[in-house]
């Protein structure tokens, strides 16, 4: 059950981010399409640097890529039932977890969902030029999740913590 919660709590996360990656990516591929001027390009070139460091890096490499793929091995070594099947959930921090990590979830996932609402307000390109630097985080993201959760399954000594808490 354990080798089953893991596999679907990462590949749970994985399509969470994946299907976010499938939906921005052909917009931000149209506007790359269209005649852009030397502001939108500059915009682009900033705005994507800005994600990766960002999103990319600071949010996932340095924060929730570690965290979640510690879940990922937690998960693995002590499976329990509702875990299990709420796994993607689960090793995201929406529950069973420190205060800190529920509500930084929580306020992340709301803060993603207002930025969405208000990106759906820009014009063409602005909204494509936008969805191309989120694109990026989101796929260095992935990569990150997925090189931290090789590393927690194949180590024994992880060393980040899954932020459970303490019994």
């Amino acid at each position: 059950m354990g080798t089953f919660g893991a596999i679907w709590g990462f590949t749970g996360v994985v399509t969470l981010i994946g299907l976010a990656i499938y939906r921005l990516a052909p917009r931000a591929w149209e506007a790359l399409q269209s005649p852009l001027s030397a502001g939108h390009w500059i915009f682009l070139v900033i705005f994507a640097l800005f994600m990766l460091v960002a999103e990319g890096y600071r949010g996932f490499q340095k924060k929730f890529s570690p965290r979640t793929a510690a879940r990922v091995k937690y998960l693995k070594e002590h499976p329990k039932g509702l875990h299990v099947i709420l796994a993607p959930f689960f090793c995201m921090g929406y529950f069973f977890a420190n205060k800190k990590t529920q509500i930084t979830a929580i306020c992340l996932t709301l803060g993603i969902i207002l930025l969405v609402i208000l990106v759906r307000f820009l014009p063409f390109p602005w909204r494509g030029l936008v969805d191309f630097g989120v694109v990026l985080g989101l796929t260095y993201g992935v990569v990150s999740f997925a090189i931290f959760t090789v590393k927690a399954l194949s180590s024994s000594d992880f060393p980040h913590s899954p932020e459970v808490p303490s019994p």
